[in-house]
């Protein structure tokens, strides 16, 4: 037995996304990990089983697997399998000025397996034009954000079908997020009609956040975005977010980043 788990980096950096159809070679893997990326997998055709975290699941196409960055997986496919890959890096995350990407992202952040219906051959389209997207000379960013929001859409859809009440109050919560960030949980209940200790107690099932945490991952990538595309001030962005003080918003950004915003910025030129 190794001493450590393979951790495994298969995208170019500058590009931070890639796409190709699921390489049949690999379908018996060792247990590895991803280094700093997430990998989005759909199987069209194929059975065996993904080993995912010390969950076993069986591979019953049409389907869809969610690997994030750090979990432990492994294949035991028995058949050929036929689909695509999608690898998303980071750093794409945090340079995109999308913000429904990281949005649905968020959405789909407890989700591992997500069954499709079988009639839906939209899918397997979208799949196929962002790959054909992807293997162009002259790379076009917007068309390859648009495919892809396109398939996440797709996923969020079936992710809140499966996942019952829960699952339905955290993208409004998500939703909120998006049209009006604040460093507020109660507004946030309120809005959605519950208490904050409700708020908590649902991402603490559906993320293993705190309802804080979660609203701290929007706020530090939406001042990241701030910071790089941007000539606004440090006070003007405290208090567009509504932060009491810009020594308070100095101090909440340096917990999440171990930077101070103006040592971030300067870190970009």
């Amino acid at each position: 037995m190794n001493d450590s788990i393979s951790t495994y980096n298969k995208i170019n950096a500058e590009v931070g996304i890639k796409i190709e159809p699921f390489d049949v070679t690999k379908r018996y893997t060792k247990p590895h990990k991803h280094n700093k990326y997430l990998e989005i997998v759909y199987f069209i055709k194929g059975s065996g089983f993904h080993h995912l975290d010390m969950q076993s699941h069986s591979i019953e196409p049409p389907l869809l697997f969610i690997v994030k960055k750090d979990e432990v997986h492994h294949w035991e496919i028995t058949t050929k399998p036929k689909g695509y890959v999608i690898i998303i890096k980071e750093s794409f995350l945090e340079k995109t000025l999308d913000k429904y990407i990281n949005t649905q992202l968020i959405k789909l952040n407890n989700c591992q397996k997500i069954k499709v219906a079988e009639d839906d051959k939209s899918l397997n389209f979208l799949f196929k034009s962002l790959c054909w997207e992807m293997e162009q000379v002259n790379l076009n960013q917007e068309a390859l954000e648009g495919g892809l929001k396109a398939i996440l859409a797709k996923m969020v859809k079936y992710a809140t079908l499966q996942g019952g009440e829960n699952t339905d109050k955290t993208v409004q919560f998500v939703n909120l997020l998006s049209e009006n960030l604040k460093n507020n949980v109660s507004f946030y209940a309120e809005t959605l009609n519950t208490t904050s200790q409700n708020l908590n107690a649902i991402c603490h099932k559906v993320f293993n956040k705190t309802a804080s945490d979660v609203i701290a991952e929007h706020i530090i990538m939406e001042v990241k975005r701030q910071l790089a595309y941007t000539n606004k001030s440090i006070s003007d962005i405290a208090y567009d977010l509504e932060f009491k003080d810009t020594s308070h918003f100095t101090k909440y950004f340096k917990r999440y980043t171990q930077l101070t915003p103006l040592q971030f910025r300067k870190n970009l030129i």
